[in-house]
Formats: structure tokens, sequence, C-alpha cells
């Protein structure tokens, strides 16, 4: 696992694979995703700090929700409570709920496509926002499945963009990292060619759906 500090308080843990995002504050911490079951988060949180973790999920796809059972605990939109791991205690998430620790003040805004019960976490002083998989640069991005909506999608991906004139940094979990603001115009342009048929695409290897590429992103469809 590689820790990559931005600040004295936010920390990127990344397992190569996808990150998560820990805030270590004066007295308690956050924790946004846990990775896969093997990324080892809870281990390299506790390698940090000692303090309480409270853990927010930007959705519950496995390599976001697989390392929750150590915790015991977490804060998820509703929709994507049936992926999360039994035995987890899961509390709700809702449009402007807002998380304090440390210097960071972390809005939840719902953001539903990628899956039913995506969000983001936006800093509005720090101009941060933590994106989870709905913005990245290259890609690609799932959006196929039972629990992926394309229209969903592009109205979230339009949400984001009336915040855009306040956002500085993006965090994804996949792929480059940080981004700019600008690459939530482009991905939300790709989406509208995606749904009109007009991105290149073939079919993926391994998987049951298409390799569609945009100009900024490809997705999975």
């Amino acid at each position: 696992m590689q820790v990559t500090k931005l600040d004295h308080q936010l920390h990127i843990l990344d397992d190569g694979r996808v990150r998560a995002f820990l805030i270590a504050g004066g007295d308690s911490a956050l924790l946004i995703d846990t990775g896969f079951a093997d990324s080892q988060v809870y281990e390299t949180v506790k390698t940090i700090t000692d303090l309480p973790v409270t853990v927010l999920l930007t959705h519950a796809d496995p390599d976001h929700a697989g390392g929750l059972i150590p915790f015991g605990a977490c804060c998820a939109m509703e929709p994507d409570w049936p992926m999360i791991p039994q035995g987890v205690s899961i509390h709700s998430l809702n449009q402007g709920d807002v998380f304090c620790c440390g210097e960071y003040r972390l809005e939840v805004i719902p953001i539903p496509g990628h899956t039913r019960g995506s969000a983001a976490f936006f800093d509005r002083e720090k101009g941060l926002l933590i994106s989870g998989d709905s913005v990245q640069k290259d890609g690609p991005i799932f959006m196929f499945g039972p629990h992926r909506n394309l229209d969903q999608y592009i109205e979230s991906q339009k949400k984001l963009l009336s915040l855009a004139p306040s956002i500085r940094t993006i965090l994804p979990s996949h792929h480059p990292c940080p981004i700019g603001p600008e690459y939530i115009e482009w991905n939300l342009q790709d989406a509208l060619d995606l749904k009109a048929g007009k991105l290149p695409s073939q079919p993926h290897p391994n998987l049951p759906c298409r390799i569609c590429q945009g100009k900024s992103a490809a997705f999975l469809y």
C-alpha cells in the first residue's frame, strides 16, 4: 500500500488498483472508502492514526466497500445498502449532510449513475471534491450491469458541473490523481456522446460489455 500525504491531515491510500482517503483530525478521523477485501486499508489506517474512524462510502462496489468488515460500520447512500457486506452496521448518507474532521468539512453530494447510491464529498472552502468513480481521467468508467444508469450519470455530472466554479481539485478513486474540475464537463460530454452512440467502441475481451472511447475517458457499457 502506497501512502501519500497531501497535507498534514489528508492521506491517499493507494493499493495500485483503487484509492481510499484518510483525514486524521485532532480527535477523530474520516475514511472515504475501504478498498478491496485484500487491500489492507484497515491495517494501513492503524499505522497512521489511533483516532476513532468514521467510514464514508462513495459507493458500495467491492473495490470500495470490500475492506469494511474490520471497521464494523459505515455511512452510505441507501440505494447501495444491499451491496454492503453482511455484518456491517450501516448509517444513512443524505444530501447536504456535513462531516467535519480537523480542517476539513465534507458535504455529501448524491451523484447516482455509476451506482444507484454513488456520492461525492465536497469541501467548499478548500475547493476539494472526492469523486469516487464518477469523475475520472482516462477511465474506464464502469457503466454496465444492473446497478448502473447512464441517464442518472448524466444528470449527476450536470449537478457537479454547477459546482465546478468552486472546485479546484478532484481526487478520483482510479487512474490519474489529482485532476482538475474540467474533467466534469469533459466526462459529461463523453457520456452524452455515449448515449447518442457517437463513441467508437469494441468488445471487451473478458467482460460482457463494450469499451467505448471518449475524449477524456473510456466507458465500459
